[in-house]
């Protein structure tokens, strides 16, 4: 599908961002779906005087790692600004809608919201006083890499009953990144701000409340990443709100989660005085970076791989009578559009680009090129060796951190029958531990994939590989041997921004673009409507003798990774 000049195209357009942990990323779509324009700010770079490595700051606490709420509102006024010297015309913009890293959180002041609702429209948003840092009662936000909460973690799933009837309740165990748990720790200790915080946005929604010019209700796909919310009914839990924030809770999120495509109102005049938006451009509720994702790129059948600064695989679970799997290692989120019935499955790994690049700047030069040539030059199954790699604890096994090496045998090939030994650092070839990093980051999602997935669905057919590692060749070929899979990049490297535009398209097709009100106005019906074509690539083919090989290697990965969580408990203790 072609893609028009933004400066050339005339006709509806509508806007998708995705404010990720490293960058903000913008999407224009046209009502075909082609992309019209796109375009990023990098936050260590393009906004360097906020210091931060990767988009975040540690500290000052152990574990603590949040991002600063003024860096983002900057990042909106240098991103528009980018889009519209590009020649769009941002007038025809119909609607908005976008996602946000999951599991952040921001915190409004008391005089916050009136603050937003009273914007000048002759300052930028990130102008110092203009709405930072009054509008705030923490300047910086928890994001999801934070794990200073272990503690409140155990509690609430003490308070459930288990991790698994956590899990069962919200589609997750307590993790440290999870909203609820980050607000128990955030009242422990930082109680003043607590107090003077009148509401608490989670990052998608905190942008959708940029545009709206009030705080947007939060979607229901995003609210399944903060054990607070019954994936079932798409209602808080009274129990968990009064455990996480006491009784003052339910207001400071306000009102229950609001399904994607909502129109939740008008862009506030900010919009239309400082950028020219028309009055009437609809905004909808923004959901998470993932649930975003898999509105873009999946169907039935698709796995989807997220290379991004975290690993994730998602799968969409069609709706069914049958009850959700019971499982406390992955995550069960309320599907965006088509709640309450349907499900996205999660394996979550926080050591994803981060970890490779890592691995390419101890081992490979700091060159991408010379990662992929050892990746080619490497056997699979390296010579019998496993390499671990987790610069930062991990989600998936928990808590476990360092690099880790281990030599393993199977005995005539078998799966069943093996033995593994730990290494040291020096008996690992400087060239293994590029094919080694990836050997392990996707053995371990092939080790976990059958329990995810639900009985009596359809076999997975294609492997959606996006993120910014889905443009490495060697990455992917890495990915369709060892899940066993054909792996496709589809037609925009941005996922989570190209589903927040097409779900900004269903919001206005609702309202007026096309939906007669004769069906159910869902987002399949919208798609069929406009018959839209797929547009992916196949970018590479498993090969069955590799594929087979590593079959026979989950089983020594699972006695590796269950070695390190012994050895990572122990030195805990």
């Amino acid at each position: 599908m072609s893609s028009p000049s933004p400066s050339d195209y005339e006709g509806p357009l509508f806007l998708g961002l995705d404010l990720s942990t490293q960058q903000l990323k913008a999407v224009l779509v046209a009502e075909d779906a082609s992309v019209v324009h796109e375009s990023s700010v990098h936050f260590d770079s393009d906004l360097p005087h906020y210091g931060t490595t990767n988009g975040a700051v540690r500290g000052p606490a152990p574990g603590e790692v949040t991002s600063p709420v003024r860096m983002w509102l900057e990042a909106i006024d240098l991103v528009m600004t980018r889009v519209r010297a590009a020649g769009v015309d941002l007038s025809a913009i119909r609607a908005v809608s976008g996602a946000g890293q999951q599991h952040g959180s921001v915190y409004w002041s008391e005089e916050g919201e009136g603050l937003l609702t009273n914007l000048d429209p002759a300052r930028p948003l990130g102008e110092e006083g203009h709405l930072a840092p009054r509008a705030f009662s923490l300047s910086r936000a928890p994001i999801w890499q934070d794990s200073s909460n272990t503690a409140e973690c155990r509690a609430l799933e003490r308070l459930a009953g288990d991790a698994q009837a956590l899990a069962d309740q919200t589609g997750s165990r307590a993790y440290e990144r999870f909203t609820g748990p980050q607000i128990m720790r955030i009242r422990r200790v930082y109680a003043d701000a607590y107090a003077r915080t009148s509401r608490i946005s989670l990052v998608s929604s905190w942008i959708a409340s940029i545009f709206l010019g009030g705080v947007a209700p939060i979607e229901i796909s995003d609210a399944s990443g903060m054990n607070t919310m019954d994936v079932l009914t798409c209602k808080w839990s009274d129990a968990l709100l009064e455990a996480c924030g006491g009784p003052e809770l339910r207001s400071k999120l306000g009102p229950e989660p609001v399904r994607g495509g909502t129109n939740l109102g008008p862009v506030s005049s900010w919009w239309v005085k400082r950028w020219g938006f028309s009055p009437d451009c609809i905004v909808a509720p923004f959901t998470g970076d993932n649930p975003a994702t898999i509105v873009s790129f999946s169907q039935p059948g698709d796995a989807l791989l997220s290379l991004g600064t975290s690993t994730t695989l998602l799968l969409s679970i069609p709706p069914s009578s049958n009850a959700p799997a019971r499982f406390t290692n992955s995550h069960l989120l309320t599907h965006p559009t088509d709640p309450p019935h349907a499900f996205i499955a999660m394996l979550c790994y926080k050591n994803g680009a981060l970890a490779r690049e890592h691995v390419r700047d101890a081992h490979s030069d700091r060159s991408w090129d010379t990662y992929n040539t050892q990746v080619r030059n490497t056997p699979p199954g390296c010579d019998g060796r496993m390499g671990f790699y987790f610069p930062l604890p991990e989600i998936i096994p928990p808590g476990v951190q360092g690099d880790h090496f281990f030599s393993y045998s199977t005995k005539d090939g078998s799966a069943s029958e093996h033995q593994t030994t730990q290494l040291a650092l020096e008996d690992v070839p400087r060239d293994a531990h590029a094919r080694l990093i990836l050997e392990s980051q996707l053995l371990s999602i092939r080790s976990r994939i059958d329990a995810i997935m639900p009985a009596g669905g359809p076999p997975l057919q294609r492997l959606i590989v996006t993120g910014g590692a889905s443009g490495n060749p060697a990455i992917r070929q890495a990915a369709a041997d060892i899940l066993g899979l054909r792996a496709y990049v589809a037609r925009s490297a941005q996922g989570a921004g190209m589903g927040g535009a097409l779900l900004a398209r269903w919001a206005w097709w609702r309202v007026e673009g096309g939906y007669t009100g004769e069906h159910d106005g869902s987002f399949e019906e919208m798609r069929m409507a406009y018959a839209e074509e797929g547009d992916v690539v196949e970018v590479a083919a498993p090969k069955k003798d590799v594929t087979k090989k590593y079959e026979a290697l989950v089983a020594p990965y699972r006695a590796c990774e269950a070695a390190i969580v012994a050895n990572c408990a122990k030195l805990a203790n």
